[in-house]
């Protein structure tokens, strides 16, 4: 074989494989991360456990737990009492809501998000900050805290995908009837997607509680790779999957 010919057939190999790689890669990315989510879910579901374990039948009221989701509630309620008069701009409001170590529970990780149209799972965390939006899907602060409940509206961000993650990658795929599930510390909260808009940074009327109904909003970018829009689905919650 000629040495011009051997180095055709080097290079070819070398961008068959390169090819290859631009698929494999975030493939193995998207698994190694949901691998973490799991692990991390794993991990949350002991220490929920742990204080679950901690309580005794007499001291219920008094549990750790319990005052985390008194505190919740009650969040929730005067939201809406309110008006939610202190939402401003979706992305904007990156203070926790509360601070789950207070609790015991670390990096105020508030439970997980499941969309199986799409295969993604990612933890929710309480506070729209850089840290927690690379971490998975981030609570807006202002909006309920997503525990369910008649004149709530959580609303739940997340990046049009990373390099290492999809996230909110393929949310334009989501339909009317597709399920999205939130687990919190005390339940399994089951939605279906109601509708989807694309919707400008600042129509905050758009992601407002609507009274009488109990929903979940997913929010992230628009189109992708840009941020001069915003892709929002409204979902409802059913009493069964």
């Amino acid at each position: 074989m000629k040495a011009s010919s051997y180095t055709l057939t080097i290079l070819s190999a070398v961008f068959i494989l390169a090819g290859a790689a631009i698929y494999v890669c975030p493939t193995v990315a998207s698994l190694l991360s949901r691998q973490h989510t799991e692990q991390e879910e794993k991990t949350f579901q002991e220490k929920i456990q742990s204080l679950q374990a901690k309580t005794s039948e007499c001291s219920l009221k008094n549990s750790t737990l319990e005052k985390l989701l008194q505190r919740a509630e009650s969040y929730n309620k005067q939201l809406y009492l309110d008006g939610q008069k202190d939402l401003k701009d979706p992305f904007s409001y990156e203070v926790s809501s509360i601070d789950l170590s207070e609790y015991g529970i670390a990096d105020n990780l508030f439970g997980f998000l499941e969309i199986p149209k799409i295969n993604v799972k990612l933890g929710i965390y309480l506070g729209a900050t850089s840290a927690n939006m690379a971490k998975g899907a981030a609570h807006l602060t202002q909006t309920s805290l997503p525990i369910g409940g008649i004149n709530t509206n959580s609303v739940i961000a997340a990046h049009r995908g990373t390099r290492h993650q999809d996230m909110f990658l393929h949310i334009d795929q989501l339909k009317p009837g597709d399920k999205v599930i939130i687990t919190n510390p005390w339940k399994t909260l089951i939605y279906r997607v109601t509708s989807t808009e694309i919707i400008a940074p600042n129509a905050i009327e758009k992601v407002l509680i609507q009274p009488g109904r109990d929903m979940v909003t997913l929010i992230s970018c628009n189109p992708y790779g840009k941020s001069t829009q915003r892709y929002v689905v409204y979902c409802d919650r059913v009493q069964s999957g």
